[in-house]
Protein backbone atom coordinates (compact mmCIF):
# COMPACT_ATOMS: atom_id res chain seq x y z
CA UNK A 1 0.00 0.00 0.00
CA UNK A 2 1.25 3.32 -0.80
CA UNK A 3 2.55 4.72 2.23
CA UNK A 4 2.74 8.35 3.44
CA UNK A 5 4.94 9.24 6.70
CA UNK A 6 2.25 8.87 8.71
CA UNK A 7 1.14 5.37 7.72
CA UNK A 8 2.96 2.30 9.07
CA UNK A 9 6.03 1.09 6.91
CA UNK A 10 5.10 -2.87 5.69
CA UNK A 11 7.89 -5.39 6.47
CA UNK A 12 7.59 -8.45 3.89
CA UNK A 13 9.91 -11.51 5.22
CA UNK A 14 11.55 -13.24 1.87
CA UNK A 15 12.46 -16.97 2.67
CA UNK A 16 13.43 -19.73 0.50
CA UNK A 17 16.52 -22.36 0.87
CA UNK A 18 19.92 -21.61 -0.39
CA UNK A 19 20.27 -21.29 -3.97
CA UNK A 20 16.28 -20.61 -4.87
CA UNK A 21 17.10 -16.87 -5.79
CA UNK A 22 16.30 -14.47 -3.12
CA UNK A 23 18.77 -12.47 -3.65
CA UNK A 24 18.04 -12.49 -7.17
CA UNK A 25 14.72 -11.31 -6.71
CA UNK A 26 15.70 -9.11 -4.37
CA UNK A 27 17.56 -7.35 -6.69
CA UNK A 28 15.20 -6.96 -8.96
CA UNK A 29 13.01 -5.45 -6.66
CA UNK A 30 15.98 -2.45 -5.73
CA UNK A 31 16.53 -2.06 -9.39
CA UNK A 32 12.80 -1.78 -10.39
CA UNK A 33 10.79 -0.39 -7.22
CA UNK A 34 9.14 1.99 -9.19
CA UNK A 35 10.42 5.28 -7.05
CA UNK A 36 10.19 3.36 -3.44
CA UNK A 37 12.70 3.40 -1.21
CA UNK A 38 13.25 -0.33 -0.17
CA UNK A 39 14.99 -0.64 3.62
CA UNK A 40 16.87 -4.04 3.56
CA UNK A 41 17.59 -6.69 5.81
CA UNK A 42 20.02 -9.24 4.78
CA UNK A 43 21.25 -12.18 6.10
CA UNK A 44 23.43 -13.77 3.62
CA UNK A 45 25.14 -10.57 2.86
CA UNK A 46 27.75 -12.20 1.34
CA UNK A 47 26.02 -13.53 -1.31
CA UNK A 48 24.51 -10.52 -2.47
CA UNK A 49 26.65 -8.90 -5.68
CA UNK A 50 29.17 -6.45 -4.58
CA UNK A 51 27.71 -3.40 -6.98
CA UNK A 52 24.48 -3.67 -6.26
CA UNK A 53 25.32 -3.47 -2.31
CA UNK A 54 27.90 -0.19 -3.27
CA UNK A 55 25.17 1.50 -4.52
CA UNK A 56 22.78 0.28 -1.79
CA UNK A 57 25.85 2.19 0.37
CA UNK A 58 25.37 5.54 -1.29
CA UNK A 59 21.81 5.61 -0.36
CA UNK A 60 22.66 5.65 2.95
CA UNK A 61 21.18 3.63 5.77
CA UNK A 62 18.94 1.65 3.80
CA UNK A 63 21.18 -1.46 4.40
CA UNK A 64 21.52 -3.60 7.31
CA UNK A 65 23.64 -6.74 7.16
CA UNK A 66 23.38 -8.85 9.87
CA UNK A 67 26.40 -11.18 8.27
CA UNK A 68 26.58 -14.62 7.94
CA UNK A 69 24.61 -17.29 10.17
CA UNK A 70 20.71 -17.76 10.72
CA UNK A 71 18.40 -14.69 11.16
CA UNK A 72 16.35 -16.59 13.13
CA UNK A 73 18.92 -18.15 15.88
CA UNK A 74 21.74 -15.09 15.39
CA UNK A 75 19.68 -12.49 17.24
CA UNK A 76 16.37 -12.20 19.26
CA UNK A 77 12.99 -10.40 18.45
CA UNK A 78 14.48 -6.84 20.52
CA UNK A 79 17.61 -7.15 18.30
CA UNK A 80 15.59 -7.27 15.30
CA UNK A 81 13.44 -4.30 16.73
CA UNK A 82 16.67 -1.88 16.81
CA UNK A 83 17.32 -2.67 13.15
CA UNK A 84 13.71 -2.63 12.19
CA UNK A 85 13.73 1.34 14.11
CA UNK A 86 16.65 2.22 12.17
CA UNK A 87 15.00 1.64 8.89
CA UNK A 88 11.60 3.19 9.70
CA UNK A 89 13.11 6.22 11.17
CA UNK A 90 11.42 8.76 8.99
CA UNK A 91 14.61 10.84 8.21
CA UNK A 92 15.82 7.09 6.37
CA UNK A 93 12.27 7.57 3.82
CA UNK A 94 11.94 3.96 3.66
CA UNK A 95 8.43 3.03 1.86
CA UNK A 96 9.10 -1.01 2.44
CA UNK A 97 11.24 -3.00 4.41
CA UNK A 98 12.11 -6.79 3.04
CA UNK A 99 13.79 -9.01 5.09
CA UNK A 100 16.12 -11.63 2.93
CA UNK A 101 16.12 -15.03 5.57
CA UNK A 102 19.22 -17.01 5.27
CA UNK A 103 18.68 -20.40 3.51
CA UNK A 104 18.13 -22.04 6.37
CA UNK A 105 15.73 -20.16 8.40
CA UNK A 106 12.80 -21.09 9.91
CA UNK A 107 10.09 -18.81 8.47
CA UNK A 108 7.52 -19.14 10.84
CA UNK A 109 10.21 -17.76 13.75
CA UNK A 110 11.06 -14.74 11.24
CA UNK A 111 6.91 -14.04 10.63
CA UNK A 112 6.43 -13.95 14.95
CA UNK A 113 9.89 -11.85 15.35
CA UNK A 114 8.40 -9.78 13.34
CA UNK A 115 4.62 -9.62 14.70
CA UNK A 116 6.36 -9.15 18.03
CA UNK A 117 7.96 -6.27 17.06
CA UNK A 118 7.48 -3.46 19.07
CA UNK A 119 8.00 -0.45 16.48
CA UNK A 120 4.33 1.39 16.12
CA UNK A 121 6.11 2.66 12.60
CA UNK A 122 6.31 -0.89 11.33
CA UNK A 123 3.67 -3.65 10.01
CA UNK A 124 4.32 -7.28 9.19
CA UNK A 125 3.94 -6.79 5.38
CA UNK A 126 3.24 -10.80 4.28
CA UNK A 127 5.64 -14.65 3.65
CA UNK A 128 6.92 -14.45 0.64
CA UNK A 129 8.60 -18.04 -0.43
CA UNK A 130 10.95 -18.58 -3.00
CA UNK A 131 11.12 -21.76 -4.76
CA UNK A 132 14.09 -23.30 -6.78
CA UNK A 133 11.58 -25.14 -10.01
CA UNK A 134 14.73 -26.98 -11.36
CA UNK A 135 15.48 -28.17 -7.67
CA UNK A 136 12.09 -28.52 -6.19
CA UNK A 137 12.12 -32.21 -6.00
CA UNK A 138 15.65 -32.94 -5.27
CA UNK A 139 14.82 -29.91 -2.64
CA UNK A 140 11.96 -31.57 -0.97
CA UNK A 141 14.57 -34.67 -0.53
CA UNK A 142 17.38 -32.95 1.31
CA UNK A 143 14.68 -30.62 2.91
CA UNK A 144 11.42 -31.98 4.00
CA UNK A 145 10.19 -28.81 5.97
CA UNK A 146 10.00 -27.13 2.71
CA UNK A 147 6.22 -28.40 2.99
CA UNK A 148 5.53 -26.76 6.18
CA UNK A 149 7.50 -23.68 4.75
CA UNK A 150 4.88 -23.78 1.78
CA UNK A 151 2.17 -23.98 4.00
CA UNK A 152 2.67 -21.32 5.74
CA UNK A 153 3.91 -18.85 2.53
CA UNK A 154 1.01 -15.86 1.55
CA UNK A 155 2.98 -15.93 -2.24
CA UNK A 156 5.13 -18.96 -3.12
CA UNK A 157 7.08 -17.61 -6.35
CA UNK A 158 8.42 -20.42 -8.44
CA UNK A 159 11.57 -19.49 -9.76
CA UNK A 160 13.75 -21.24 -12.54
CA UNK A 161 10.61 -22.25 -14.31
CA UNK A 162 12.71 -22.04 -17.85
CA UNK A 163 15.66 -24.43 -16.54
CA UNK A 164 13.00 -27.05 -14.62
CA UNK A 165 12.05 -29.82 -17.44
CA UNK A 166 9.06 -30.72 -15.45
CA UNK A 167 7.77 -26.94 -14.80
CA UNK A 168 3.97 -28.14 -14.80
CA UNK A 169 4.48 -30.39 -12.68
CA UNK A 170 5.99 -28.81 -9.87
CA UNK A 171 4.08 -25.59 -10.30
CA UNK A 172 1.06 -28.57 -9.80
CA UNK A 173 2.65 -29.71 -6.62
CA UNK A 174 3.22 -26.30 -4.83
CA UNK A 175 0.17 -25.61 -5.60
CA UNK A 176 -1.08 -29.00 -3.37
CA UNK A 177 1.17 -27.94 -0.89
CA UNK A 178 0.20 -24.09 -0.13
CA UNK A 179 -2.77 -22.30 0.36
CA UNK A 180 -1.35 -18.85 -0.77
CA UNK A 181 -0.81 -17.34 -3.78
CA UNK A 182 1.54 -19.53 -6.32
CA UNK A 183 3.76 -16.85 -9.00
CA UNK A 184 5.83 -18.34 -11.87
CA UNK A 185 9.09 -16.29 -12.26
CA UNK A 186 12.10 -16.57 -14.10
CA UNK A 187 15.31 -14.73 -13.04
CA UNK A 188 13.63 -13.80 -9.96
CA UNK A 189 11.83 -10.78 -12.32
CA UNK A 190 7.86 -10.53 -10.44
CA UNK A 191 6.34 -7.02 -10.46
CA UNK A 192 7.11 -5.33 -7.19
CA UNK A 193 3.39 -3.87 -6.99
CA UNK A 194 2.82 -7.64 -5.99
CA UNK A 195 4.39 -6.72 -2.94
CA UNK A 196 4.02 -3.35 -2.23
CA UNK A 197 2.71 -0.05 -4.04
CA UNK A 198 5.25 1.40 -6.25
CA UNK A 199 5.60 5.14 -5.55
CA UNK A 200 6.54 7.41 -8.53
CA UNK A 201 9.55 9.43 -8.26
CA UNK A 202 10.00 12.35 -6.49
CA UNK A 203 12.86 14.83 -5.04
CA UNK A 204 13.95 13.33 -1.81
CA UNK A 205 17.15 15.75 -0.84
CA UNK A 206 20.01 13.71 -0.35
CA UNK A 207 18.72 10.52 -1.33
CA UNK A 208 18.36 8.81 -4.47
CA UNK A 209 16.50 5.68 -5.18
CA UNK A 210 17.79 2.38 -6.92
CA UNK A 211 16.02 3.87 -10.28
CA UNK A 212 17.69 7.00 -10.05
CA UNK A 213 21.00 5.04 -10.27
CA UNK A 214 20.01 2.16 -12.52
CA UNK A 215 21.58 2.18 -15.71
CA UNK A 216 18.95 1.09 -17.89
CA UNK A 217 21.94 -1.13 -20.08
CA UNK A 218 19.53 -4.33 -20.66
CA UNK A 219 20.96 -6.24 -17.92
CA UNK A 220 19.61 -7.43 -14.61
CA UNK A 221 21.74 -7.68 -11.55
CA UNK A 222 22.60 -11.86 -12.21
CA UNK A 223 23.88 -10.87 -16.16
CA UNK A 224 20.84 -12.50 -17.67
CA UNK A 225 19.23 -10.28 -20.71
CA UNK A 226 16.71 -7.65 -19.38
CA UNK A 227 14.49 -8.06 -22.42
CA UNK A 228 10.73 -8.00 -20.56
CA UNK A 229 11.78 -6.00 -17.11
CA UNK A 230 9.68 -2.88 -18.27
CA UNK A 231 7.14 -4.59 -19.51
CA UNK A 232 6.09 -6.70 -16.31
CA UNK A 233 2.22 -5.56 -16.52
CA UNK A 234 1.55 -6.97 -19.94
CA UNK A 235 1.79 -10.57 -18.59
CA UNK A 236 -1.09 -9.95 -15.94
CA UNK A 237 -4.41 -8.83 -15.79
CA UNK A 238 -5.56 -5.75 -13.51
CA UNK A 239 -9.32 -5.02 -12.47
CA UNK A 240 -9.96 -0.95 -10.93
CA UNK A 241 -12.91 -1.14 -9.18
CA UNK A 242 -14.79 2.13 -7.82
CA UNK A 243 -17.94 2.54 -5.84
CA UNK A 244 -19.53 5.55 -4.70
CA UNK A 245 -21.63 3.38 -2.70
CA UNK A 246 -20.44 1.86 1.18
CA UNK A 247 -19.54 -2.01 0.82
CA UNK A 248 -21.11 -4.48 2.78
CA UNK A 249 -18.04 -5.50 5.13
CA UNK A 250 -20.14 -9.04 5.39
CA UNK A 251 -20.51 -9.83 1.80
CA UNK A 252 -16.77 -8.11 1.12
CA UNK A 253 -15.27 -11.09 3.35
CA UNK A 254 -16.67 -13.59 1.59
CA UNK A 255 -15.40 -11.88 -1.93
CA UNK A 256 -11.87 -12.20 0.09
CA UNK A 257 -12.38 -15.43 1.54
CA UNK A 258 -13.24 -17.12 -1.85
CA UNK A 259 -10.73 -14.65 -4.24
CA UNK A 260 -9.44 -17.12 -6.55
CA UNK A 261 -5.97 -18.46 -7.14
CA UNK A 262 -3.96 -16.27 -9.92
CA UNK A 263 -5.21 -13.10 -7.74
CA UNK A 264 -1.99 -12.11 -6.15
CA UNK A 265 -2.77 -8.14 -5.39
CA UNK A 266 -4.89 -6.35 -3.77
CA UNK A 267 -4.93 -2.60 -2.30
CA UNK A 268 -7.03 0.30 -2.38
CA UNK A 269 -9.35 2.24 0.34
CA UNK A 270 -12.76 0.72 1.35
CA UNK A 271 -15.80 2.97 3.24
CA UNK A 272 -18.32 0.89 5.04
CA UNK A 273 -20.58 3.59 5.74
CA UNK A 274 -22.35 3.32 8.67
CA UNK A 275 -20.70 0.78 9.94
CA UNK A 276 -17.57 2.81 10.30
CA UNK A 277 -18.47 6.33 8.94
CA UNK A 278 -15.31 8.06 10.28
CA UNK A 279 -12.69 5.74 8.80
CA UNK A 280 -12.14 4.39 5.63
CA UNK A 281 -10.47 1.14 5.91
CA UNK A 282 -7.37 0.44 3.74
CA UNK A 283 -6.72 -2.80 2.09
CA UNK A 284 -3.12 -4.79 1.49
CA UNK A 285 -3.70 -8.05 -0.03
CA UNK A 286 -0.16 -10.37 -1.21
CA UNK A 287 -1.65 -14.00 -1.76
CA UNK A 288 -3.52 -15.10 0.99
CA UNK A 289 -2.02 -12.64 3.36
CA UNK A 290 -4.87 -9.93 4.34
CA UNK A 291 -4.72 -6.60 6.20
CA UNK A 292 -7.09 -3.30 6.71
CA UNK A 293 -5.80 -0.21 8.35
CA UNK A 294 -8.56 2.41 9.69
CA UNK A 295 -7.62 5.79 9.30
CA UNK A 296 -9.44 8.88 9.15
CA UNK A 297 -11.25 9.90 6.18
CA UNK A 298 -9.93 13.04 4.64
CA UNK A 299 -11.09 16.11 4.66
CA UNK A 300 -13.12 16.95 1.95
CA UNK A 301 -12.69 14.01 -0.04
CA UNK A 302 -15.57 11.99 -1.80
CA UNK A 303 -16.08 8.87 0.35
CA UNK A 304 -15.44 5.83 -2.24
CA UNK A 305 -14.12 2.79 -2.23
CA UNK A 306 -11.19 2.30 -4.28
CA UNK A 307 -9.41 -0.62 -5.27
CA UNK A 308 -6.91 -2.38 -7.52
CA UNK A 309 -6.92 -6.07 -8.09
CA UNK A 310 -3.71 -7.22 -10.06
CA UNK A 311 -3.14 -11.29 -11.14
CA UNK A 312 -2.83 -13.70 -14.26
CA UNK A 313 -5.86 -16.30 -15.30
CA UNK A 314 -8.39 -13.88 -13.43
CA UNK A 315 -11.84 -12.99 -14.91
CA UNK A 316 -11.67 -9.60 -14.35
CA UNK A 317 -15.28 -9.07 -15.92
CA UNK A 318 -16.46 -11.63 -13.21
CA UNK A 319 -14.69 -10.01 -10.17
CA UNK A 320 -16.14 -6.87 -11.13
CA UNK A 321 -19.93 -7.93 -11.02
CA UNK A 322 -18.28 -9.99 -7.44
CA UNK A 323 -17.59 -6.61 -5.89
CA UNK A 324 -20.60 -4.86 -7.79
CA UNK A 325 -22.67 -7.44 -5.61
CA UNK A 326 -21.24 -6.36 -1.96
CA UNK A 327 -22.46 -2.82 -2.19
CA UNK A 328 -24.01 -2.04 0.66
CA UNK A 329 -26.85 -4.24 1.61
CA UNK A 330 -25.82 -4.94 5.65
CA UNK A 331 -27.84 -4.20 7.83
CA UNK A 332 -26.92 -1.25 9.80
CA UNK A 333 -28.25 -2.60 13.21
CA UNK A 334 -25.81 -5.14 12.48
CA UNK A 335 -23.42 -4.73 15.47
CA UNK A 336 -21.37 -8.09 14.05
CA UNK A 337 -20.96 -6.58 10.14
CA UNK A 338 -17.72 -5.50 11.09
CA UNK A 339 -15.80 -8.40 12.42
CA UNK A 340 -14.67 -10.44 9.87
CA UNK A 341 -12.69 -7.01 8.92
CA UNK A 342 -11.61 -6.35 12.60
CA UNK A 343 -9.92 -9.79 12.65
CA UNK A 344 -7.38 -8.14 9.90
CA UNK A 345 -6.38 -4.90 11.82
CA UNK A 346 -3.63 -5.07 13.48
CA UNK A 347 -3.93 -5.01 16.99
CA UNK A 348 -7.56 -6.18 16.87
CA UNK A 349 -8.71 -8.69 19.63
CA UNK A 350 -10.29 -10.41 16.75
CA UNK A 351 -7.22 -10.64 14.68
CA UNK A 352 -6.03 -13.72 13.69
CA UNK A 353 -2.92 -15.40 15.93
CA UNK A 354 0.56 -15.54 14.06
CA UNK A 355 1.39 -18.81 12.38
Amino acid sequence: MANSRSAQIPVVVLAGFLGSGKTTLLNHLLHRSGGSRIGAVVNDFGSIEIDAMAVAGALGDSTVSLGNGCLCCAVDASELDTYLARLAAPAAGIDVIVIEASGLAEPQELVRMVLASEQPEIMYGGLVEVVDAAEFHDTRTRHPEIDRHLALADLVVVNKLDRAPDADRVLGLVRELTEGAVLPATYGRIDPEFLFDCRPGEERVGQLSFDDLHSHDGHEGDGEPDTHAAHLHSAYDTLSFTSDTPLDPRALMRFLDGRPEGLYRIKGYVGFGAHDPANRYAVHAVGRFLRFLPEPWPPGADRLTQLVLIGTGIDADALGKELDACRGTADETDEQAMWGVLRYVPGSEDEPGTP
